[in-house]
């Protein structure tokens, strides 16, 4: 088909008649993070040259607005005499359980063409003076694969892809919300066609597209206590309400971060060992409230030292470990209503540096900071941190640092092949952190990984495979004109709604937060599950009032969000009814058996063990209408693959490996 250079899309709504322009496109691209924007420039770089990026702004999204101490990118060795290769790669992917082994390879094999085209833009990734690319180990890393270039490591790569783009002319349309996808046909005909956005005036616009590229990042707004950016909320939601499956959505990342400046408060935060106090809601009756919980002042203080190592929630280091003191931070927040902070001006009371264990000692003492109070520990081991706060109004040398459990990846999402095309939408492709591809532990820095390499799969393959005109015009019409009905009538509806689109989303974020984060229990998913059923009835039935084009948009973005929060609690609660246990970065409380997370907690905290024969299993989830449906699946193992050259060499030539 050739490309139509633009028409109309007319309705009907009351007496009124509505026009909204259509754009054709080849490939549309939603959403500008890391993996977005790389897609774009592979595809350019391939001869696609009719792409779209739509984007609410090139300054916006998780990629450009979120680091952490060190943020890692993992990759395959690439110095010294570390014997490496994707095949033993893919193996430690694999390890970390339910991940598909097709993918775990592809992450492996492609890491170094993703890696060394980010420094072939000029992301400064140390090398040494023979070009190596020095390493270190993160966590669930066997060797020294992981790489930085500071506290803002996808910021660089954002910045550097976004120099890319704009050399090669590719068009650009900020301050854009997609609200709706477009699909076509049905079954295994299904394939998406499109989308439907509106901008910043309150416009609709329509988008009629061979290929649709999804990178709208994680769920950040699905919770109330986050660590993702407040200008990312993640758009899920609208690939579930056009039926995407999805995968492993029960596997996400909690952990300490601060509230009022979103900051993971890892590395040398925890390290220097902060003093933890909570108050009252208004910042009374300050209390060191970790210190009933530990025997010594000296095992409470290396414990939260070790936080700084061991920064992510997880259940294996509950019993004696650091993790012990994530769960008080939820005890005091979320059930007692009280507040937490970091106090750096002053050490923990009684606190004496010669107490700590020989791990946090030697490290302190090694770093030249065994100096009296955190801040001047900080100073010295990591005066960026302290700058970091600074440049976002916040003095942590004069005022404590707010902090609580957060929600801060997503290693599940939509399920595609290993070319990161949707299992079952064809022509859909979700990149980034929007795609499942992780199982249960994944090596730190591996989430960047991922977005660049999956963005260059769905780049080489619709250059190879979609890069003919196929859909039909008039399907495409006729899905935009009911998306655009669609739309309307849920407006419609909300300038009639009692609630406001903020209560709304505290509402299912609270929801979230309590029931779908860290801490779980059947009861109280299956609770949480009929909320959220409830909720998602009244906002599609009724929609979110609002006042004005902004929160218009609110309005519209709450609709999918709730979706997905039904969508992700439903999940969740066959994870924990399927026997799964505690695993990856959730404590699954039981009230029969299990173990005592702590000898002064009540028996409410008890929790089961991870039942690890699910290792070898994947969780899919299937939205059918308002139904959703969940099964378990045997993973895919890592490919036995045919690395014979001559043969390899004629299955390239002849484009067999795009089948």
């Amino acid at each position: 088909m050739a490309k139509e250079k633009g028409s109309k899309i007319k309705i009907k709504h009351g007496k009124k008649k509505k026009s909204v322009p259509i754009t054709w496109v080849h490939t549309l691209v939603v959403g500008s993070g890391a993996a977005g924007l790389n897609a774009a420039v592979q595809l350019n770089n391939q001869g696609v040259e009719d792409i779209v990026i739509l984007t609410e702004g090139l300054k916006m999204g998780t990629s450009i607005n979120t680091g952490s101490d060190k943020q890692t990118y993992y990759k395959l060795s690439l110095c010294g005499e570390d014997q490496d290769a994707p095949g033993i790669m893919a193996e430690n992917y694999f390890a970390g359980g339910s991940m598909h082994g097709d993918l775990a390879l592809v992450e492996a094999s492609m890491s170094a063409r993703g890696f060394l085209n980010l420094i072939n833009l000029g992301v400064p990734f140390p090398l040494d003076a023979y070009g190596q690319a020095m390493g270190y180990k993160t966590d669930h890393d066997p060797r020294q694969r992981a790489t930085s270039v500071g506290p803002y490591t996808s910021r660089e790569m954002c910045r550097a892809l976004i120099g890319d783009a704009e050399r090669r002319g590719i068009k650009i349309k900020e301050k854009r919300n997609v609200v709706s996808l477009l699909t076509s046909g049905t079954g295994r005909w299904k394939r998406a066609c499109g989308a439907i956005a509106v901008d910043d005036k309150g416009r609709l616009e329509a988008y009629g597209a061979e290929n649709v590229i999804f990178g709208v990042g994680g769920p950040g707004g699905l919770y109330k206590t986050s660590v993702y950016p407040s200008v990312h909320t993640g758009a899920i939601g609208l690939a579930m309400m056009s039926g995407a499956r999805s995968q492993s959505l029960p596997e996400s990342q909690y952990g300490m971060a601060s509230i009022k400046f979103r900051w993971n408060v890892s590395g040398t935060f925890m390290q220097v060992v902060p003093r933890f106090i909570s108050t009252d809601g208004d910042g009374n009756d300050e209390q060191e409230f970790l210190r009933p919980y530990f025997d010594t002042l000296g095992d409470m203080n290396s414990r939260i030292f070790l936080k700084g190592y061991q920064w992510p929630f997880d259940p294996r280091k509950v019993v004696g470990g650091s993790s012990i003191v994530d769960i008080l931070v939820y005890v005091e927040t979320v059930i007692k209503g009280r507040r937490v902070f970091l106090d750096y001006r002053t050490d923990p009371a009684d606190f004496n540096i010669d107490d700590l264990d020989e791990e946090a000692h030697t490290y302190l003492k090694n770093s030249k900071a065994l100096m009296a109070t955190p801040i001047k520990r900080l100073q010295t081991m990591n005066p960026g941190a302290i700058q970091l706060y600074l440049d976002h109004n916040i003095d942590i040398r004069t005022e404590p640092l707010e902090i609580a459990v957060c929600a801060q990846h997503n290693n599940g999402g939509l399920a595609a092949n290993h070319w990161w095309e949707s299992l079952n939408i064809k022509h859909l492709f979700p990149i980034g952190e929007v795609n499942g591809s992780h199982g249960v532990y994944r090596p730190g820095g591996s989430a960047l990984n991922a977005g660049q390499v999956g963005s260059l799969r769905a780049a080489d393959f619709i250059a190879h495979r979609y890069a003919d005109w196929t859909i039909d015009k008039k399907q495409v019409k006729q899905a935009a004109r009911e998306a655009i009905e669609d739309v309307v009538g849920y407006l419609d509806n909300s300038a009639l709604s009692a609630t406001s689109w903020k209560e709304a989303r505290e509402e299912f974020q609270a929801r979230m937060t309590e029931a779908g984060a860290h801490i779980r229990s059947l009861d109280d998913l299956k609770a949480a599950v009929a909320a959220a059923r409830a909720q998602w009835r009244r906002i599609s039935e009724e929609g979110c009032a609002y006042k004005g084009v902004r929160s218009m948009i609110e309005a519209l973005r709450n609709r999918q969000l709730c979706f997905a929060h039904m969508v992700y609690l439903e999940a969740l609660r066959f994870q924990v009814a399927s026997g799964v246990g505690s695993r990856g970065s959730a404590l699954v409380l039981t009230a029969r058996g299990g173990t005592k997370a702590h000898a002064k907690l009540g028996t409410e905290w008890r929790f089961a063990k991870e039942n690890e024969k699910f290792r070898t299993q994947v969780l899919e989830t299937d939205v059918r209408g308002d139904k959703v449906v969940s099964k378990w699946i045997d993973r895919r193992p890592v490919p036995e693959t045919d690395l014979w050259f001559e043969t390899a060499w004629a299955a390239f030539r002849e484009g067999k490996i795009y089948r």
